[in-house]
């Protein structure tokens, strides 16, 4: 990613992160400024917000809605079902480093360049002053979990700077000052009862020259070279985050900065390199900046590289934002410059937080799941009481929010969001996921208790409708509202279409985990569980097709107050879910589409998630130009100049939901087999990804020449049979030998062998 001058604001400043701390680096020659952030630094301390009188309005809110009568059940909604408080915790910045070169004239800067090289997660930033060549380099280790700047030059002696930490609401700092001559610190507590302390510190070493410290601030005079390490700390890990902070910054600091930059790379690498993807075309425009590149994008013309880059972007910054130890990539990741961030920076949990983590397991991250996997975990407690205490249910729950303390009680009073129990629900679904992938028996059979928690808390949360079937209520389809014949408006509802898919989806992972621990592991299968399961599964209404050929939202066939909704939430058992299919359910998969060029039609995809979360659906559909179109749109319209998502303001989900859109359109693995290009657009005529994951353990790479398939390498986890979806009559060797092949009696683009763990298959078109 290529930059020709330095950020003009945070939007254009380029991140780096491992996983726990966070970095925008600006690029000023003269005033640099890298806006810090650490995961675990929210406002506040826990609590126990879950509201004593929703048992009690429960029954009534329910027959209102049955009655049709939902604003009289939405005013007694905002007095009974919210938590009390009504808002959770919200996420906030650490603070800045401050670096001012002394006799840097901005006005005599030359031959700028800033680039972030994603290949070895580094910002580079290189500028000639009078003659002198400086190059600046910041990076953000995992392994030493720390982040290091290294400045030099081409001639000695040209290094003399002045850093400060800051905050620019300075009354959130008790304290700032200097540790001996080589280190400046900061520290305080995050507010409210039970808040967080934290503290950050940089310590520093030049060579040659002149390194002191006076007040607050860290003095650099004529050095050839100089290493700022920048390490934080806060009480929810550390006793005393200002002691470990200073001392892990000079101890980092100890170590040669080539030492540190290849254990940083080695280890990003690990990651990073499991998943290269080229797409053929305008090659040139790879040296443009990113800014010209969009500018160009948005003018119509073709750039294949750049939504190859762009995938690879996303990749980058989930690995810079979750990993393991480290909490889940929130709304913003880890990068946040506000003190009262948009939405509080929080996880939202009724598609964003699920969405960061789409391209977790088919881009081949799934270690970077494992935060999430915990966060799910320490839900479950606070869960339990939520569900026990606002609903009398078994099991846990959680609303369309949670935070750093896991909390499971409403956030918020606004209607069309807040009062949705199947947080939890959806959540357990990327354990489920997690296995498919890796087939990890070990794995499921830790998950297989909190999924069926969550279940336990959905089966017992249904009640019968006037029709006989069992659907959630009160509940919404976020965040949408329904119009009712006579006119009136209402989000409270029973029984929306994304409910019963999500309760079907988990129910059904939780017993074929059941099967699958049984017949592999030998576990003993829960039968009173698997009976009650059947039966509500048995209840659940099924997907409808409405008056105007669309997918039906809610349990009646209601208009809609806005067609062009930023959510699509009828549209979860099409994507992530799998419950409608081309194949399987040709129906409902028209239904979808008609659903999509309905909402299109009227304004739909404006918000960057929404745009990405619309090219998954259209790859799942397999209609690569509708992909391509869309894709096209959430790049040209809802990407920032560092190639951020733009909700607007910034929202990272789109990044997660653009790469995993990619991944889709190349391979997918959802209907029982793998299918090879099923979204191909025309604009990609010619290219090669390799390392994608697919459901079952299999690493694939594609060739494809022509808009065709041209060769697969297939590598299998486990002894088993392999399903192959593809367009042309194809081939299929081991070590240059022909393995014997079978197709499919019901579908002649799908083939069969049987595979050995470890081998690597050739599947070539003829």
């Amino acid at each position: 990613m290529k930059y020709d001058r330095p950020a003009g604001e945070w939007n254009e400043a380029l991140p780096i992160g491992n996983g726990r701390m966070g970095a925008m680096v600006f690029g000023h020659p003269a005033n640099e400024r890298l806006q810090l952030n650490e995961d675990s630094l929210w406002h506040g301390g826990p609590r126990d917000r879950n509201n004593p009188d929703a048992a009690k309005v429960l029954p009534e809110i329910r027959r209102l809605i049955f009655e049709g009568k939902p604003r009289e059940a939405e005013r007694l909604a905002v007095a009974g079902l919210s938590g009390l408080p009504e808002t959770q915790r919200h996420y906030v910045p650490l603070g800045n480093l401050l670096l001012t070169f002394g006799g840097i004239d901005p006005e005599a800067v030359e031959r700028y360049e800033r680039t972030l090289d994603l290949e070895r997660a580094v910002v580079t930033v290189g500028f000639t002053h009078r003659g002198v060549r400086h190059r600046r380099e910041y990076f953000a280790s995992f392994p030493d979990q720390a982040i290091v700047v290294r400045l030099t030059a081409d001639r000695p002696g040209q290094i003399t700077l002045t850093a400060r930490l800051e905050r620019a609401m300075w009354r959130y700092v008790d304290r700032t000052g200097r540790s001996g001559t080589d280190a400046i610190f900061m520290a305080g507590a995050s507010g409210g009862e039970g808040g967080v302390a934290f503290a950050a510190a940089v310590a520093a070493k030049a060579d040659g020259g002149r390194l002191d410290t006076i007040g607050e601030h860290l003095i650099v005079e004529g050095a050839d070279g100089v290493t700022l390490v920048i390490a934080a700390a806060t009480s929810f890990r550390e006793k005393e985050p200002l002691a470990h902070s200073l001392a892990h910054a000079r101890s980092v600091c100890a170590a040669s900065v080539d030492e540190l930059l290849e254990r940083h790379v080695r280890d990003y690498r690990e990651l990073f390199g499991r998943v290269t993807l080229t797409l053929a075309g305008h090659e040139e425009k790879s040296g443009l900046p990113v800014p010209e590149r969009l500018k160009r994008l948005r003018r119509g013309e073709d750039d294949p590289g750049l939504m190859a880059l762009y995938f690879q972007y996303g990749r980058y910054l989930l690995i810079a934002s979750s990993r393991p130890g480290s909490l889940p990539a929130n709304l913003q990741g880890v990068w946040n410059d506000q003190f009262l961030p948009p939405w509080d920076s929080k996880y939202t949990i009724n598609i964003n937080t699920q969405m960061n983590y789409w391209p977790a397991e088919p881009c081949a991250l799934p270690e970077c799941h494992e935060p999430l996997f915990e966060l799910i975990e320490r839900m479950r407690e606070p869960g339990r009481r939520t569900a026990r205490v606002m609903y009398g249910c078994r099991g846990f729950t959680a609303h369309h929010n949670t935070d750093i303390w896991a909390d499971t009680a409403p956030q918020d009073t606004w209607l069309p969001a807040s009062y949705w129990p199947l947080g939890a629900a959806w959540l357990c679904l990327h354990l489920w996921e997690h296995y498919r992938f890796t087939q990890d028996l070990a794995f499921l059979g830790r998950a297989l208790e909190t999924m069926k928690e969550a279940a336990l808390f959905v089966m017992d949360y249904l009640v019968e409708s006037p029709g006989g079937e069992l659907v959630t209520c009160p509940s919404v389809s976020p965040e949408n509202t329904y119009v009712l014949p006579n006119g009136e408006t209402g989000v409270l509802c029973a029984g929306p279409a994304m409910d019963a898919q999500i309760i079907r989806a988990l129910l059904g992972a939780c017993l074929e985990a059941e099967r699958v621990l049984a017949e592999r592991a030998g576990k003993a299968v829960d039968e009173p569980f698997v009976r009650e399961a059947e039966r509500v599964l048995e209840r659940l209404p099924k997907d409808k097709i409405g008056r105007l050929g669309t997918l039906q939202e809610w349990y009646e066939d209601y208009g809609e107050a806005e067609p062009g909704h930023r959510h699509i939430s009828h549209l979860f058992a099409l994507h992530p879910g799998d419950q409608i299919t081309p194949r399987r359910t040709p129906e409902l998969a028209q239904a979808a589409r008609r659903t999509l060029e309905r909402r299109l039609a009227h304004g739909g995809g404006h918000t960057g998630w929404s745009r990405a979360w619309i090219v998954n659906f259209w790859a799942r559909l397999e209609d690569g130009e509708r992909a391509h179109e869309n894709l096209i749109a959430l790049l040209a319209k809802s990407t920032l100049p560092n190639l951020l998502d733009d909700h607007p303001p910034f929202q990272i989900d789109g990044n997660f939901g653009g790469t995993a859109g990619i991944a889709e359109m190349l391979l997918q693995s959802h209907d029982g087999v793998v299918h090879l290009l099923p979204a191909l657009p025309k604009a990609w005529p010619a290219g090669e990804v390799r390392g994608l994951r697919a459901r079952g353990g299999y690493e694939i790479d594609i060739r494809w020449e022509d808009g065709v398939l041209v060769e697969a390498w297939i590598t299998p986890r486990l002894d088993g049979t392999c399903s192959v979806r593809v367009a042309r009559d194809a081939e299929v060797l081991l070590d240059g030998r022909a393995v014997a092949v079978r197709r499919d009696a019901r579908y002649a683009d799908v083939l069969s062998f049987e595979a050995r763990a470890g081998c690597r298959y050739l599947l070539r078109a003829r």
